[in-house]
């Protein structure tokens, strides 16, 4: 068995990526703090090719050396916008016809291994380190996706949590791009 170097890798320009049909998830991050944990979101979104990343709070915007860092080039390959306000951006995308779950233990929450995406666009919320997702922005979801826990700890980190849904959502419904 050999390690591919990267040039064999094939991977997409920056030019190829921005005209490449994308996923039709998008990601809101609402009031993260880690500026690593920004910029190991974009780098998640450029692997699946996530359709954009709402920026939302006291989130972080590129360019931002921690950002960079984590983001390996991503902040110049996904599509991003910030909004002070998540509510707008929650609104902007209803009216868009996009289902919002936000990732959050709450009452109702399915747990990620029982919950079956919809073939439509979907808006991924995830929340501060330390105070999770605003529960504003839970009454405006459409559900809550919960990642079921059995150790100590009551939550896992926002990058890790943003890949292992966002990887499941790829297993579930398929890939690219959620084949019909």
């Amino acid at each position: 068995m050999r390690k591919l170097p990267n040039s064999e890798l094939e991977r997409k320009t920056i030019e190829e990526y921005k005209s490449h049909e994308k996923t039709p998830i998008t990601i809101i991050l609402d009031n993260i703090r880690s500026q690593f944990n920004i910029g190991s979101v974009f780098r998640t979104a450029d692997a699946f090719m996530i359709e954009k990343i709402y920026l939302c709070g006291i989130t972080a915007t590129p360019p931002h050396r921690e950002i960079q860092k984590s983001a390996l080039g991503a902040t110049e390959s996904v599509e991003w916008e910030y909004y002070k306000s998540t509510i707008e951006v929650l609104a902007l995308l209803k009216e868009k016809n996009y289902l919002v779950y936000s990732l959050e233990q709450s009452e109702g929450s399915k747990q990620l291994q029982l919950f079956k995406p919809e073939r439509q666009k979907m808006a991924l919320v995830f929340g501060n380190e330390v105070k999770g997702v605003q529960q504003e922005i839970v009454n405006k979801s459409d559900g809550c996706i919960e990642i079921p826990q059995f150790g100590t700890k009551h939550s896992f980190n926002i990058a890790v949590s943003a890949g292992m849904v966002i990887w499941d959502f790829y297993s579930k419904l398929g890939h690219p791009f959620f084949a019909k």
